[in-house]
């Protein structure tokens, strides 16, 4: 009986937003160009559920360079509608669209003649009438008991904030670095801020040989380097190609005389590299791809400049 309940009440959140993705329509977008046009900030407001999911969404915009704030509709009344100025844009939430304490603060908004934004279940509301933009994010079917507790409605209105906050900051062309601006801290801030340069190994500490080197002093530079590989280079510093204990292991595996060749006969050509200026989350991403534990560092003219490892992005908290 608990299962089927909980089996229930997810399946009707699920359709509930499942539900949504035929309302995408010229309304959503008009109401992420209302987001984007705002020269302030803006403003959620909503009452009781309403409001702890404006908070969120608030919270979202916010981490996603767009300045927003939450303004509870009750205090409101009460002199924090100071929050709100021209230039603000003003998004209201309610599924009933007749929410008491947000039609009597609706005056005010109009006044300041602030563009309004209504997230509402009934299109034909008191709040949809008197706003310039209305998206409808109804439900057919509460998920509580009776139909009286705001479940599904509050789910539904949570997924369109977050569909709304990703249309936006893909709008505005929002990027990687931007989002770690807002995000220094924590392990979050770690993958998102570091550079590769910050965790690289560079200058002397590039285990690097040349393509005539011979084997024995490839392995030499491989083993006082201690990374398990080695960037060979041509006599002006340029990337010819890797060599890496793997390589060593076949090599030793087909050659019955291996100390023979250069390291231009061992080499792997064409390795992945990775600029300087590339976060560290994305050497990450890169040696997860193609199962590698280090990328050689090049500049422009694909000149070695560092190599970087993926213990250094362990210990960094990277991974």
């Amino acid at each position: 009986m608990v299962e089927e309940t909980a089996k229930k009440v997810l399946r009707l959140e699920a359709q509930a937003i499942q539900d949504l993705i035929g309302r995408i329509d010229r309304n959503f977008a008009r109401a992420v160009g209302l987001l984007q046009s705002c020269k302030g900030r803006v403003v959620i407001t909503g009452m009781g559920k309403s409001g702890l999911i404006g908070k969120k969404i608030a919270a979202t915009l916010a981490s996603t360079g767009t300045p927003a704030l939450f303004l509870h509709p009750a205090e409101g009344v009460h002199g924090d509608l100071g929050m709100v100025s021209k230039g603000d844009v003003v998004v209201v939430i309610s599924n009933s669209g007749e929410t008491e304490e947000l039609i009597k603060i609706l005056p005010a908004f109009k006044r300041l003649g602030v563009p309004i934004l209504c997230l509402t279940g009934n299109t034909r509301s008191t709040l949809a009438m008197n706003s310039d933009t209305v998206v409808d994010v109804g439900v057919k079917e509460e998920a509580g008991p009776l139909g009286l507790v705001p479940m599904a409605s509050t789910t539904a209105a949570l997924a369109m904030g977050d569909a709304l906050s990703v249309a936006l900051l893909e709008k505005r062309g929002f990027k990687d670095e931007d989002f770690a601006y807002f995000h220094p801290g924590g392990s979050l801030g770690k993958k998102l801020l570091l550079k590769v340069t910050d965790v690289w190994h560079h200058g002397p500490a590039i285990p690097r040989v040349t393509e005539k080197t011979s084997l024995k002093d490839v392995i030499v530079e491989m083993t006082s380097k201690k990374m398990g590989m080695t960037a060979v280079v041509t006599l002006r510093g340029m990337l010819s190609g890797v060599v890496t204990d793997g390589d060593l292991r076949r090599l030793l595996e087909r050659e019955r005389a291996p100390m023979r060749l250069k390291a231009a006969d061992v080499m792997t050509r064409k390795p992945k590299v990775i600029a300087p200026t590339a976060l560290a989350a994305k050497a990450v991403q890169v040696m997860e791809q193609y199962s590698i534990t280090s990328l050689v560092v090049v500049d422009a003219q694909r000149k070695v400049i560092g190599v970087v490892h993926l213990h250094d992005l362990l210990k960094a908290g990277v991974v």
